[in-house]
């Protein structure tokens, strides 16, 4: 495709890739920068370009890809490193003692609501807890991998029947909960 070519067809789609822009950062001088970079950076890459694709979806996934890298670099820059030894001024706020009590008191009450649970549910859940997979834990306990699957899958189910009625049914959303 000759630049005349690749120009004329790129001017065709300015309104679209305009809107797009504009679209993505939600301001008129933001899209116009980002236009004009997307512009620039096809031009400049337009030999990469295979001629019988799609001109439109090339472009709008250089201007999607260059806006992208520009939010992760303002990102960036708005975070602040402090490499000095003395971290006084970081940590001059008001000192905050955590008390994990609750919280050590509801997994004591979840591993007891775990150890109810009938054994033939009970064991795939706390080895797939644990970290295996359930290939591994079919293999373990010679079964079928579905029948691990559904166990797992029975003991969530009881598990959080268990917690609703014991602390409520908010308590799953309020404390983001989740068994699996």
């Amino acid at each position: 495709m000759s630049t005349f070519e690749f120009m004329n067809q790129f001017e065709k789609l300015k309104s679209s890739l305009n809107s797009f822009a504009l679209n993505l950062t939600k301001n008129t001088n933001d899209a116009e920068d980002l236009y004009q970079e997307t512009a620039f950076r096809a031009y400049t890459n337009r030999d990469k370009f295979n001629p019988g694709t799609n001109l439109k979806a090339w472009l709008f996934t250089i201007m999607k890809n260059i806006f992208i890298n520009n939010y992760r670099k303002k990102a960036k820059m708005n975070t602040i490193m402090d490499n000095t030894d003395n971290d006084y001024f970081i940590n001059s706020g008001t000192q905050k003692a955590n008390n994990d009590g609750e919280s050590s008191i509801m997994m004591q009450e979840l591993n007891g609501m775990v150890d109810n649970l009938d054994n033939d549910i009970r064991e795939p859940f706390q080895m797939h807890y644990v970290g295996f997979k359930y290939q591994e834990i079919a293999d373990k306990l010679m079964l079928p991998l579905g029948t691990v699957k559904s166990r797992i899958f029975f003991a969530r189910k009881a598990l959080k029947k268990m917690v609703q009625a014991h602390y409520g049914a908010d308590i799953l959303q309020s404390r983001n909960l989740s068994f699996g």
